[in-house]
């Protein structure tokens, strides 16, 4: 992997964390390259079973790094360039037919949304605050989150996050139904990683497969997503997940 993305596999979990502590994690062109790869990894492993995602030091992830982005010769065509491949990370992190739990401390800013929404299950440490953080230097939303965000809070809310400025507190968070949950600062990545292991034992397949039918529902009609299910159903009758645990439940 890299330095600034690290990546290690334990009890069927792949944790990847972004590892710039020193710039809040801000991610420039070589980050978001090396996140890619770390969940490329994860995907192609088939011991791995669940993700952990997390962001190293103080703070889970500022968004983009604004410094690349000021030193740019050509700005505008930096900025495409690291956007696309920042994206296409967070849509692979999205599309993993396995559980993403994401731990969150400090601040969550940007584009750092984007790559947290890409989880399931979302830990946040009792004093982390969330910004959008784009109007703040005269940009717009990138890396999926005008498309994560409204359906994540909604759209009256995703506008005011988005548009005022608004910083919210990690409380505020789980009540707008951007995080989960909120524990102590100390507890957040033995929880996230607690949550992580327990979702690594279960059935992998039925797991991934039920993120990608409500992930991908936005995009489907209800004839189509009924389709799919029905599909998927037929399909993870098969697998030795449900067989065994098809005959432990008729056995009692």
């Amino acid at each position: 992997m890299s330095d600034l993305v690290t990546y290690a596999v334990a009890d069927g979990v792949a944790h990847i964390e972004i590892n710039r502590p020193a710039v809040s994690n801000s991610i420039d062109l070589p980050t978001a390259l090396a996140l890619d790869a770390a969940v490329q990894a994860a995907a192609d492993d088939d011991g791995v079973r669940a993700v952990l995602l997390t962001g190293a030091g103080k703070r889970f992830c500022a968004g983009g790094d604004v410094a690349s982005m000021v030193a740019a010769d050509d700005q505008a065509a930096f900025l495409l360039e690291l956007a696309e491949a920042l994206d296409l990370a967070a849509r692979k992190l999205d599309a993993l037919a396995k559980p993403v739990v994401c731990a969150v401390q400090g601040a969550v800013a940007g584009a750092g949304n984007s790559v947290m929404l890409a989880a399931d299950v979302i830990v946040a440490a009792a004093s982390t605050k969330f910004v959008m953080a784009y109007p703040g230097v005269g940009l717009t939303p990138d890396i999926g989150v005008s498309w994560l965000l409204p359906r994540a809070v909604g759209q009256v809310r995703a506008l005011e996050y988005a548009l005022t400025g608004k910083q919210l507190s990690a409380e505020e968070a789980r009540e707008w139904g951007l995080v989960t949950t909120v524990v102590d600062d100390e507890s957040v990545q033995a929880e996230a990683r607690a949550i992580a292991v327990k979702l690594a034992a279960g059935p992998v397949f039925a797991l991934g497969q039920a993120r990608k039918l409500i992930r991908g529902s936005w995009e489907k009609t209800r004839e189509q997503a009924g389709a799919d299910e029905a599909r998927t159903i037929a399909a993870a009758v098969l697998t030795e997940d449900a067989q065994q645990r098809l005959a432990a439940f008729t056995k009692k």
